[in-house]
């Protein structure tokens, strides 16, 4: 449980207007961090649709700011708050946030189904700045490009992986909920938030038309062009990163419905990449389990 003091509302407006001079949009934040202002529309009927056009503070998100004078009139109006919230989207950052939960209870192991979504896709995560929660979960920064709008989600890459995106807004380092305190990760306060891979970009903000059927259609497809193309992808891998490229290609195969058709291609490309068959085999069986939803076993 965080102490909350006298000092408190000091020092998280010195800690906003640090990152408002970065370049962050931020807002003031109450304990429980929602928007600490309230909507000068409350209890107005019909509901209002204003987004801060009325010129008046209480609009979430919407208020965040980078001046200043701003950020103190916004803090000033609401003397109470112990947290600010900095705005995802938003140029000229455009900050993504990656929010990995963990959940002692169901054993969430958020930060390790990244690490398989980059194993799947091809991504590694380069080094960024990283705010550690008090729920003992993590925040990754990354920007994004400014033709793209990143929706927000909860657990739609997988369990205990939340994303902060256009109209949403990350709790920023120094804050102090009712948990505890928001704090940078050892190690990043200096770095700025790294672009977002490409790869994770696409699972972060897919297109609106699906990229190949689903997997659970009665009708497999053939494996064609797109079955070629990967036996040569497979075929090409280098040294430190065969079983790499081979699992992804096998995933991708089994996720058109034409894994087993292709098993055997695959892991003839995998050995004359340079891959012992046992191990090709091994791994082309593993990607069958994670996309039937089968674990694989321990």
């Amino acid at each position: 449980m965080a102490t909350l003091d006298r000092q408190t509302p000091t020092l998280v407006l010195a800690h906003a207007l640090a990152a408002a001079e970065r370049g962050l949009p931020v807002i003031p934040l109450t304990a429980s961090k929602l928007p600490a202002l309230r909507s000068p529309h409350h209890g107005e009927t019909p509901r209002v649709p204003c987004k801060g056009e009325c010129g008046l503070p209480g609009h979430g998100v919407h208020d965040a700011t980078t001046d200043p004078a701003a950020v103190r009139a916004l803090f000033a109006a609401a003397p109470r708050a112990t947290g600010y919230g900095i705005a995802c989207g938003r140029a000229p950052h455009r900050l993504i946030g990656i929010d990995l939960d963990v959940d002692p209870d169901t054993g969430n192991d958020s930060v390790g189904a990244l690490r398989l979504l980059g194993l799947q896709h091809l991504f590694t995560l380069p080094p960024t700045v990283t705010v550690l929660t008090p729920s003992g979960g993590r925040h990754l920064w990354f920007t994004g490009p400014a033709h793209l709008a990143v929706p927000n989600s909860a657990s739609r890459l997988a369990p205990g992986i939340d994303v902060r995106g256009a109209g949403g807004y990350l709790v920023g380092p120094g804050s102090a909920t009712a948990r505890g305190v928001y704090r940078l990760a050892p190690g990043t306060a200096h770095l700025e938030p790294a672009p977002c891979p490409r790869a994770l970009l696409h699972l972060l903000a897919p297109p609106g038309r699906p990229r190949h059927a689903p997997q659970n259609s009665s009708t497999p497809s053939a494996p064609g062009r797109q079955g070629e193309g990967l036996v040569r992808f497979v075929r090409a891998a280098r040294a430190g990163e065969r079983n790499t490229r081979l699992f992804w290609a096998a995933c991708r195969a089994y996720e058109h419905g034409y894994g087993d058709e292709l098993a055997d291609a695959l892991t003839t490309a995998a050995v004359h990449a340079g891959l012992p068959v046992h191990e090709a085999r091994a791994t082309i069986a593993s990607a069958a389990r994670l996309t039937s939803g089968r674990p694989d076993p321990l």
